[in-house]
């Protein structure tokens, strides 16, 4: 029998109500491993759609999305952004080992029979491929491979981020040892796995696309951006600070990078795939 795991799931009234239903039965009843708990935080006050599904997976009822699986709803009373709620569900799981999840995309039925045993044997992080679709999951876009080995995924911290979120699985003490999740608008996670590659935490990927996510219109158009290219430079300046990137990594990100964020869109979107295909 495997270890016992949480799923941690934040929600916000951005969410739509039958993506979120779709996400929470992707990562409980759909999966031929399931998780012994399911932590939902609810980021804030939502509209009476995603109210009703919250209250039909505490209800007890055998229509609940997460069927059988134990469900706990973390009720923060104002919106507090991705990194706090994530901290606040990561104190409320009950288990040593966390897989994320978010509320618009899909975890395919092997998702944590194939990631749950490589953590349980001595990983602190661990993330997978993902596969883009729009609004018909069986209509699949392009994948996100991302490096397997340790080595290359350090090496690919120093210029992107080398995990997708929505696919990572880790342990909660190698997340804390690294300081937990911190503010920084859009580039929570990214920062949160720089610091646990330099605290020395046990990284990898699975080659294997085990996340369907979404995205629609305008997915590339939000990559852009002034919010966005002040997140980047706040980012890299703490990379430097903390010794993550040389000087001559800190100019190129913030050179290339930067400038990503104001390349006409199809630009963008062509460098993008380009990047991650």
């Amino acid at each position: 029998m495997t270890e016992p795991f949480s799923v941690l799931l934040p929600v916000y009234r951005g969410d739509t109500a039958a993506h979120f239903e779709r996400a929470v039965r992707s990562v409980t009843v759909d999966q031929v491993l399931r998780p012994s708990e399911l932590v939902v935080v609810r980021d804030g006050p939502v509209g009476p759609a995603l109210a009703a599904v919250l209250e039909a997976l505490v209800s007890g009822a055998a229509t609940s999305p997460a069927g059988d699986v134990p469900v706990t709803i973390l009720q923060l009373g104002r919106n507090q952004g991705l990194a706090r709620a994530l901290e606040r569900g990561l104190a409320a799981c009950a288990h040593e080992i966390v897989a994320r999840a978010d509320a618009d995309d899909i975890s395919l039925p092997d998702r944590f029979a194939t990631q749950i045993p490589l953590v349980v044997g001595g990983l602190d992080l661990l993330g997978s491929a993902i596969t883009e679709f729009e609004d018909d999951e069986a209509c699949r876009g392009l994948t996100r491979v991302l490096p397997e080995r340790a080595d290359d995924i350090a090496a690919t911290a120093r210029f992107r981020d080398p995990f997708n979120h929505p696919s990572v699985v880790y342990r909660r003490a190698a997340v804390q040892r690294a300081g937990g999740y911190r503010h920084l608008d859009l580039m929570e996670d990214y920062w949160l796995f720089a610091r646990m590659i330099a605290a020395g935490a046990r990284v990898g990927n699975v080659s294997q696309p085990l996340v369907l996510y979404r995205v629609g219109a305008g997915a590339y158009r939000r990559r852009g951006g002034w919010k966005l290219l002040r997140s980047e430079v706040a980012l890299q300046r703490r990379f430097r600070a903390a010794g993550f990137t040389t000087t001559a990594q800190f100019v190129r990100n913030v050179a290339v990078r930067g400038g990503y964020r104001f390349v006409p869109e199809l630009v963008r979107k062509v460098a993008y795939r380009r990047m991650v295909g």
